[in-house]
């Protein structure tokens, strides 16, 4: 048996924009608190299709081996960090 163990945590949101947004939100308050949370691990599947699942986070591989931080189907180029806007 693995020495790890994932953590599924049901949580319901009204539509799959709203569970995306809950979803980085979440993803990016426990990797603070916690170097092992993965969040371009992080789905979201509708609750009476859970075998479906959308991802939330583009993940792609960077320059350097980082992953893009950025949400899935973005515009911007990929980026290992969120650019909020009107920020520097």
């Amino acid at each position: 048996m693995s020495d790890r163990w994932v953590i599924h945590l049901p949580i319901t949101a009204p539509d799959l924009l709203r569970a995306r947004i809950f979803a980085r939100l979440a993803a990016r308050v426990l990797a603070r608190l916690s170097a092992r949370v993965e969040p371009g691990g992080v789905t979201v599947s509708a609750e009476d299709e859970q075998h479906v699942r959308h991802w939330v986070f583009c993940d792609r591989l960077l320059p350097g081996g980082a992953r893009c931080a950025l949400p899935t189907e973005h515009l911007p180029p990929c980026s290992r960090r969120v650019r909020w806007p009107g920020r520097r």
